[in-house]
């Protein structure tokens, strides 16, 4: 029978994929009005926090808002109905309504924004452009009772451990012997209190990053028959899995600048955009980061980009641009709105196998200040 989610179920689920830690310094992401400690029966994924937003939400019994922006960049001073801010944290509260933020941290966690903008122009993703950490890594050795290893390497698998490039479950394990003497007050899956048991065990050992230990040691701990489970974790000097913001992505043949902007034009639904450099030029590699770019066209240019795709440029930075010989493709700052289908489409396919009734859904409210003549 399927059942109601808690938005700390929610929560729990979607930081596996986008965790907190991934954000930048200073980024307020997280919780920002209400309670995780309830039951959630519509989630609403919106880019941005507007009234309209929270009417919508209100209309729509939703109960839980995720949202991109933050709601909340700086603390309020006051919650007054004679400003935005202050009305919409009001209704709200009023309307027992929470707002969660994924800000940056979905801007670098793999499958986020900038892979949903890359997935949307029809690139294929290379690399990161910025590197901000590379995941430590972790051997988890554990002592098995052979009756029960496939029980054990499979919840350590699905828990997360043991993923080397394209495969999953990778484990390795030899046999042995295992001696322990249960003492009084134990209740012990074999043996007998008192007397030294001997029993045919494997050690299984596996590779688990850090951001799933806790999850993966967990998971061991429940499908093991011990009452206390003998198990080692040591840290390896292996580098794990690069993150970082923005995309170095490649498209299938080359094209020119000007028919790479149309395309541009129509992944987005944006009816104008501003472009910078030579529209006859052929571009193939091509540099993807949603939001503001400024700081990162000379990270664009490193990386061998042809032309650089996003939001809010400056200027004189565009004319930093011309002078590296670097195309820039401005969309706007609003085509982060793909994270709306993203965000909606992972929490679907979770309630889905978690057999969880919650419904979600996407704001149709528009967040875009810009209007084009």
């Amino acid at each position: 029978m399927s059942k109601v989610a808690t938005g700390q179920d929610i929560i729990k689920w979607f930081e596996e994929w986008s965790p907190k830690q991934l954000a930048f310094e200073g980024d307020p992401v997280g919780l920002h009005v209400g309670t995780l400690n309830k039951k959630v029966n519509k989630v609403m994924v919106t880019l941005d926090v507007l009234e309209s937003v929270v009417d919508e939400a209100i209309e729509n019994n939703v109960d839980l808002i995720i949202a991109h922006h933050p709601l909340l960049f700086k603390p309020l001073k006051q919650v007054s109905p004679d400003n935005e801010k202050g009305r919409i944290v009001q209704k709200l509260i009023k309307h027992d309504i929470t707002v969660y933020a994924a800000h940056t941290n979905l801007d670098v966690a793999w499958g986020g924004v900038n892979d949903a903008m890359c997935e949307a122009l029809g690139v294929n993703v290379k690399d990161v452009l910025i590197e901000t950490e590379r995941e430590r890594l972790y051997k988890v050795v554990v002592f098995v009772p052979q009756t029960h290893e496939n029980e054990v390497r499979e919840a350590l698998g699905d828990a997360g451990a043991g993923h080397i490039g394209n495969y999953s479950h990778c484990t390795f394990q030899t046999p042995g012997i295992g001696a322990f003497k249960p003492e009084e007050g134990a209740d012990p899956y074999l043996g007998t209190e008192g007397e030294i048991e001997k029993v045919d065990e494997v050690r299984m050992e596996t590779i688990v990053p850090q951001s799933v230990l806790k999850t993966v040691l967990k998971a061991m701990d429940q499908a093991h028959p011990y009452e206390e489970v003998a198990y080692d974790v040591y840290p390896l000097e292996l580098q794990g899995e690069k993150k970082g913001l923005g995309r170095m992505a490649e498209l299938d043949e080359p094209m020119t600048l000007e028919s790479f902007a149309e395309r541009v034009k129509d992944a987005f639904d944006v009816p104008a955009l501003r472009l910078v450099g030579d529209k006859k030029k052929m571009v193939k590699n091509v540099a993807v980061l949603g939001g503001d770019g400024n700081k990162y066209i000379s990270a664009a240019k490193r990386k061998g980009a042809d032309v650089f795709v996003t939001g809010d440029l400056y200027f004189h930075v565009a004319h930093d641009a011309l002078g590296m010989g670097l195309n820039v493709i401005d969309p706007g700052h609003h085509v982060e709105k793909v994270m709306k289908r993203t965000v909606h489409d992972f929490l679907k396919e979770k309630f889905e196998q978690k057999q969880i009734s919650t419904d979600v859904m996407i704001s149709k409210a528009h967040t875009e200040p810009f209007q084009f003549m």
